[in-house]
């Protein structure tokens, strides 16, 4: 049976330009797709943009723009963005505007009304229009702001909207998570996301009136009220698959792949609580797996933010160093589950040591000796390094299989060090004058060694080891550095 893989990034707003935390989700998606396409895997990878909701009609306004021009516009910047992290080229692209998913939002509404876990009522609460969430006091700090989002005034909700039975699913989540012992990754996560279902689950309103919020996809059979912006956007994991037909691609990547989900820490409840229940509401069946990013900081680990000026624009770094330097400090540099810092300097450092100095002095050492030398060697197979030949570090797949990609870079890296370290022990250089076939022997180990590295950094920076692999098999020395040294 054909295998297959379903991976899914959260859809960002559309209002503003995507920032590091963005590249970082996207980055770690597609090395996981680019692994398991090599893997041999029928890879959907889905990705897409919100464009519902308060902050977005709110942004449209300020421009003096109708919100559906708008989004059009952004979403055109969208694409232009997200090719810059070097994503592959079959990624799909879901809308919340496209008539499909509209369509496919009300199919989902109407059968999780119909299954009874929809109600109408009145209320009243807070609402972080940065957020687009509901707040309870516990979530805000001492001058009442949403704590991801100090300074920005809490809206107050108070009108007649559709509710979700959320508090209906408490027992069923902790079941369905008993069944899946990882879940969410990494397992801190995933024991915050238990705690919070077993403190008990409140009902969340679904909808808003649309006097006061127009731009939003109607709810079914009450043209007073519009979906409320994550009911809608989380339906797109499905609605992207064809859903509501329940085959072909629904059935071929949901039922029968294993859907997982990337998402950063600041999104976990919707992905792994909120998501999973409307689910099961559905009667459709679950995700299979969530992995939660950390959020990157600036430096002392204070959250990037342009108030503070320690934000580092991800498409700068793509300007002046190119994408795959970008990708290796996101999955190197950054810690696969933590929040880590992303600074200028610490950057520099990295591209420094690891790049100029380390792989691409590396890569230009070994092929001007194999040129030099007329060495000759055999190399491995594709399907060899895939089955995890000895010449694959330990353990190297089984880290990315549990998404530890930072893990996985490192080991990477360790060979590269080890490479260094043998030239500089062996000696081949010197070798070559007095033992020329011992030294074609240790250049050539050397040689298949390298083809190694950049076929093992394929998933990670695609380019890179594009270039590598093609410079080892012709065995040629490469015309220019693969990483200038910085001044």
């Amino acid at each position: 049976m054909e295998k297959t893989f379903y991976i899914t990034t959260t859809l960002p707003y559309v209002n503003a330009p995507l920032h590091m935390g963005h590249a970082l989700e996207f980055v770690r998606a597609d090395a996981i797709a680019r692994y398991k396409t090599l893997q041999g895997y029928d890879v959907f990878f889905n990705t897409g943009t919100d464009e519902h909701g308060q902050k977005i009609y709110t942004k449209a306004v300020e421009k003096g723009e109708d919100p559906q021009v708008f989004v059009d516009k952004n979403f055109v910047t969208f694409k232009e963005q997200v090719g810059a992290f070097g994503m592959l080229e079959n990624l799909h692209y879901v809308r919340t505007t496209d008539e499909a998913h509209i369509k496919a939002a009300q199919v989902f509404w109407t059968k999780v009304y119909d299954n009874g876990y929809i109600y109408k009522k009145t209320y009243q609460a807070k609402y972080c229009i940065g957020c687009e969430a509901e707040k309870t006091d516990s979530e805000l700090d001492e001058n009442g702001h949403c704590l991801l989002h100090p300074g920005l005034e809490l809206e107050i909700i108070n009108e007649e909207n559709y509710f979700f039975k959320f508090s209906e699913f408490g027992e069923k989540l902790l079941t369905f998570y008993e069944s899946k012992p990882h879940f969410v990754l990494p397992d801190f996560r995933f024991n915050e996301v238990k705690s919070f279902v077993k403190n008990g689950l409140q009902d969340f309103s679904i909808s808003r009136m649309k006097e006061k919020m127009a731009w939003g996809i109607p709810v079914p059979g009450d043209d007073s009220q519009v979906m409320y912006v994550w009911f809608d956007a989380l339906v797109n994991y499905i609605s992207t698959l064809g859903y509501p037909l329940l085959e072909d691609n629904f059935e071929k990547y949901w039922v029968r792949g294993t859907p997982l989900q990337y998402c950063g820490k600041d999104n976990t409840r919707f992905q792994a609580i909120m998501w999973q229940a409307m689910l099961i509401a559905a009667d459709l069946p679950n995700s299979d797996q969530i992995v939660v990013n950390g959020f990157i900081t600036g430096d002392k680990g204070i959250r990037m933010s342009k108030t503070l000026g320690n934000v580092v624009d991800p498409l700068d770094i793509v300007r002046e160093y190119g994408t795959d330097v970008l990708r290796f400090f996101l999955l190197k540099e950054i810690s696969s589950f933590e929040d880590s810092p992303f600074t200028i300097e610490r950057f520099r450092e990295s591209y420094q040591a690891n790049l100029a100095n380390g792989l691409g002095n590396l890569v230009s050492r070994i092929m001007k000796m194999v040129t030099n030398y007329e060495v000759n060697y055999l190399l491995p197979t594709d399907e060899d390094l895939l089955e995890f030949d000895d010449a694959v570090p330990e353990d190297f797949h089984t880290k990315i299989d549990q998404y530890d990609l930072k893990a996985a870079m490192d080991d990477i890296w360790r060979e590269v060090n080890s490479l260094d370290w043998l030239i500089q022990n062996k000696e081949p250089f010197k070798l070559a004058k007095t033992d020329m076939p011992e030294a074609q022997r240790i250049v050539g180990d050397l040689a298949i060694r390298l083809y190694i590295i950049g076929f093992l950094l394929q998933p990670f920076m695609p380019q890179t080891a594009e270039t590598i692999m093609k410079l080892v098999k012709e065995k040629k020395t490469p015309e220019k550095p693969l990483f200038n040294r910085l001044a």
